[in-house]
């Protein structure tokens, strides 16, 4: 038994979570905030048989898109650094996974 956590832009979560879902993988939707550019993101919590785990990973590649996006930073006087032309674009998106074993799980 795996546990899998893929963090992904929140954009591409209901594309992902449905068709995980489709194939009848359990999952459960955190919202999370990412550390460096402070952005939504959200956190899949997937539980899988060990045999199921590179067709989960398959499913979230193919429906976590990487694009290009500006911060929504600000300056020392709190001036938005978008709006002022300073900020650069930077990738964001795709995904983070995580695979974890699982000793034991139960379903009550």
């Amino acid at each position: 038994m795996k546990l899998i956590l893929a963090i992904i832009n929140n954009d591409d979560s209901v594309a992902v979570t449905s068709a995980l879902t489709r194939e009848n993988f359990s999952v459960t939707k955190l919202t999370t905030t990412g550390g460096f550019l402070l952005a939504g993101n959200t956190t899949l919590v997937v539980g899988s048989d060990d045999e199921r785990v590179d067709q989960a990973e398959e499913i979230i590649k193919e429906h976590s898109k990487a694009r290009m996006s500006t911060p929504d930073a600000t300056d020392s006087l709190g001036k938005g650094l978008a709006d002022s032309g300073m900020a650069p674009e930077v990738l964001v998106g795709g995904a983070t996974v995580f695979v974890i074993s699982v000793d034991r799980m139960n379903k009550y």
